[in-house]
């Protein structure tokens, strides 16, 4: 499979970091990004790119060559084929693939050029060919989804609307961030405007929502942004510390997963409605910790309200989004959210037959977190369990996880007065970044 690298960009918001190079240059602990970028590629086997440019062109072109010379940054080959298409006036984001239509012949990667990745590849591209779409993009958790794209999928993974930074959005939203790592078919560059000019989002990929043909890619795998000085800040600091590898799903991860109602939310019994949740105190602080620490921060609880008539999935989503926008306005971003919606008593008036069975997911079984395990390959050996409940503790272990409870429940390896007090033991005392 091809791969396309869009680094034509001029990266005005980061000027102040280097201005006399191309933002795909910018050096991230000694290499450049793009560099970075063209590793990870190689290391999949992803070694056929063809690289458009623009501003600053030739600084890329030298450096890069046609991929069969050494690295000025490792010493070592580059190890790659690179083809090169040069906008001698601007074009749009994705102009270029108009001209470019004629070299391909399957579905492609289109990957942007001003973000820092590590992502296992052979996933995406087997969920996009799961799929059958006509294109699939890469989305993610991040810690500013209110400046930030969303997406908005249905169960399914089919996107139903796409929101811009621009675009007035719902009081509350999942944290489901565009990435700019595409797969795309060939058979979408013959819907581009007759101008050959085009924006990727706008011209192409938006128009995809009314058809139902495009699908998103969630995983917690690390793409950021370096579009301002801080977050490129961020990112040679990730870098430094191991996190980019660490995060690509190639590699066994390590979580803390977390119970919801009395351990995120503060707790009023069975919450039926997101007008009662309230994050607890220092919870969004103790999730930043864990997105700080490179550990997956993924909730798994029991909603039997569903299974109760009490709240509908409809009800319950809303609950959920309000809970990562709340984190999200505090720069906290969960990785995955796992809810148990049966409930196996009968006899409550309104309840859902459907969902009143004896399940492997309702804790203290471990399914949620064995659900979870295998679809981001964590080490479940090397993982922790918090929450406010002895269900909780039971779960935990049921699953080989370490255990983490607030207040004084038997059993539990780490105990807190609340979820920041757990998560900063389990991080900071016991030394297990």
């Amino acid at each position: 499979m091809k791969a396309v690298i869009m680094a034509g960009g001029r990266g005005t918001r980061i000027s102040s970091v280097a201005s006399d190079i191309p933002k795909p240059m910018i050096d991230v602990c000694g290499m450049p990004v793009l560099e970075r970028e063209t590793e990870c590629l190689k290391a999949q086997g992803f070694c056929d790119i063809i690289m458009t440019v623009g501003h600053l062109a030739d600084k890329i072109i030298n450096y890069f060559g046609d991929g069969s010379g050494i690295s000025p940054a490792t010493g070592r080959p580059f190890g790659v084929h690179i083809e090169y298409f040069v906008e001698s006036q601007p074009m749009g984001n994705a102009g270029a693939l108009y001209k470019l239509r004629d070299r391909f012949t399957e579905d492609f990667l289109l990957l942007n050029a001003d973000s820092l990745f590590d992502i296992d590849f052979s996933r995406f591209i087997a969920y996009h060919r799961k799929k059958g779409g006509l294109a699939t993009i890469f989305t993610h958790p991040n810690s500013h989804p209110y400046d930030s794209g969303l997406i908005v999928a249905d169960g399914d993974g089919r996107v139903r609307k796409w929101l811009t930074r621009e675009d007035e959005r719902p009081e509350y939203y999942a944290n489901r961030v565009n990435a700019g790592l595409h797969i795309l078919s060939p058979k979408l560059l013959d819907m581009f405007p007759a101008s050959g000019r085009a924006d990727l989002d706008r011209d192409i990929l938006k128009p995809l929502v009314n058809c139902g043909g495009l699908y998103c890619y969630d995983s917690p795998e690390y793409v950021r942004d370096m579009g301002t000085p801080e977050r490129y800040a961020a990112v040679c600091e990730d870098v430094r510390r191991g996190i980019v590898g660490a995060r690509n799903l190639i590699n066994r991860q390590r979580a803390i997963f977390l119970d919801r109602d009395g351990t995120i939310n503060k707790y009023v019994g069975f919450l039926k409605s997101a007008d009662d949740f309230v994050l607890a105190d220092g919870a969004a602080q103790a999730i930043k910790l864990i997105n700080e620490s490179g550990r997956l921060a993924i909730v798994a609880t029991n909603q039997p309200v569903i299974a109760r008539g009490e709240m509908t999935v409809e009800e319950l989503d809303r609950v959920h989004d309000k809970m990562q926008t709340l984190l999200g306005r505090e720069g906290a971003y969960l990785d995955a959210i796992y809810y148990c919606p049966h409930h196996p008593d009968k006899g409550f008036e309104g309840e859902r037959p459907e969902y009143k069975v004896d399940c492997n997911c309702r804790k203290p079984k471990a399914g949620m977190l064995l659900s979870a395990a295998e679809r981001f390959n964590i080490d479940l050996s090397q993982s922790w369990m918090i929450g406010d409940g002895e269900n909780d503790v039971l779960c935990g272990r049921n699953a080989g996880c370490s255990t983490a409870a607030i207040g004084g429940i038997a059993g539990a390896d780490v105990a807190g007065e609340d979820l920041f007090d757990c998560v900063r033991k389990i991080l900071n005392e016991r030394k297990s970044i």
